[in-house]
């Protein structure tokens, strides 16, 4: 079989991995996004996730190598589809497929008879086979695990992750049959160094996925209670970390704001699964909740200091150093800094947000906040929210008022210019 690939939707997932085909197949790389194709085209990838002479060495060539189109006709000719969308959560935490079913809807006007289907994107078991599979059957008008087959292999894209790239992370794979399965495992593992592991079926793939970031949620739910709890018996939580790490099977997770597009959102797939088969998850929902209150924890224990500081909370001038969900990544979906944001401004304080990675204008419009371009005032408080290289290389004390407070919620500051870490 010669693969013909479509990768379907070029974000922190989908380009980077429609780079690594493309240096061995032909590769269509498809996004309704046309700001995001023109960019691509001329070698410009805004997430930073793959560099421009990276870009530019597969772009064109003439078979194999890498076409960007919002042209959807360019699909036609494919016979691997591979789809990468968002699966996000709406504002009641519930799965939204819906990136994912008008993709299928896509894929379906152009699927032809042994055309295989894999998705990557994160989704709760049963969803490949049930939603889209029926999906793509009624718009092509073929049979599923007939005239076509699906496959599912979970992306494990850890972003602004420079060692931990798509080519050294093994990649689970899986097919709705034998053949499949085996087509799409060794597709894989023609790209990918590290490895790939076989799961026995697409459900187990998808439930596998789902479960990863679900463990790593409840994790740091763990020790961001003990941060509360250790908060009120006024001790270091960073400091009693540190201590019990010194045992070899200590697990070395660390309080803090956990969001992005997956740890923040996974849980909610398995916990919408469970809860449809009459089983209503109590950990992983617990976890999911202590996790989503620590913005307004950290803004809360940011103003006790103030106070006892004796620095008046109204209209203090704050600096807030970070906007996006991680370090050294300009990726802001879902970012929880946003949720200390909003707790910091519900006490009326003047709060500027510096962050040298995230996009001004992307920010703007998702958060309605003007990011300050540099740093000019002096301030009543700091609150260090995304560890970014570039802050711990900052001489906070120019910026701060003779009271003022410098709290450290990723506790990567030197403790000895800080008032307090989390």
């Amino acid at each position: 079989m010669e693969f013909k690939i479509a990768v379907i939707g070029l974000g922190y997932v989908g380009l980077p991995l429609a780079v690594e085909f493309s240096k061995k197949y032909n590769v269509i790389g498809f996004d309704i996004n046309k700001t995001r194709v023109s960019e691509l085209n001329k070698g410009i990838d805004e997430t930073l996730e793959v560099t421009e002479e990276d870009l530019k060495s597969v772009l064109n060539k003439e078979k194999i190598g890498l076409k960007i189109t919002d042209n959807k006709e360019d699909l036609a000719n494919c016979n691997i589809y591979i789809v990468t969308v968002p699966t996000p959560v709406d504002i009641n935490n519930r799965p939204l497929l819906t990136p994912l079913i008008k993709s299928s809807q896509t894929i379906g006007e152009f699927l032809k008879v042994e055309d295989i289907v894999i998705y990557e994107s994160t989704v709760y078991p049963g969803v490949t086979e049930d939603v889209c599979a029926p999906i793509l059957e009624e718009v092509s008008g073929l049979t599923f695990n007939k005239d076509f087959t699906c496959g599912y292999s979970p992306e494990r894209i850890n972003p602004g992750d420079k060692k931990h790239t798509i080519t050294k992370i093994k990649k689970v794979t899986s097919g709705s049959t034998p053949k499949t399965a085996e087509i799409v495992n060794n597709l894989y593992s023609s790209i990918i160094t590290a490895g790939t592991h076989l799961a026995p079926s697409i459900k187990i793939a998808e439930a596998a996925k789902v479960i990863e970031n679900a463990q790593r949620d409840i994790n740091i739910a763990f020790v961001n209670e003990l941060a509360k709890i250790f908060n009120k018996l006024d001790i270091d939580t960073q400091a009693v970390l540190e201590a019990a790490s010194t045992k070899w099977n200590f697990l070395p997770f660390k309080p803090g704001l956990v969001g992005g597009h997956c740890i923040g959102v996974d849980p909610y797939y398995l916990a919408q699964k469970a809860q449809e088969v009459g089983y209503h998850p109590e950990i992983i929902l617990a976890g999911r909740r202590l996790n989503d209150s620590m913005g307004e924890f950290v803004a809360s224990d940011f103003v006790k200091l103030m106070l006892n500081k004796g620095i008046e909370v109204k209209n203090a001038k704050v600096l807030m150093l970070g906007i996006t969900f991680k370090e050294n990544c300009p990726d802001i979906r879902n970012t929880k800094a946003i949720d200390v944001y909003k707790a910091l401004k519900g006490f009326n304080m003047d709060v500027d947000v510096y962050d040298p990675w995230a996009d001004t204008k992307e920010v703007k419009e998702e958060y309605n906040i003007s990011l300050v371009s540099d740093i000019t005032h002096k301030y009543d408080g700091v609150i260090h929210v995304v560890s970014h290289n570039e802050f711990n290389k900052l001489d906070l004390a120019k910026f701060k008022k003779e009271k003022a407070v410098i709290y450290d919620v990723k506790g990567t500051l030197n403790v000895s210019i800080i008032d307090k870490r989390l």
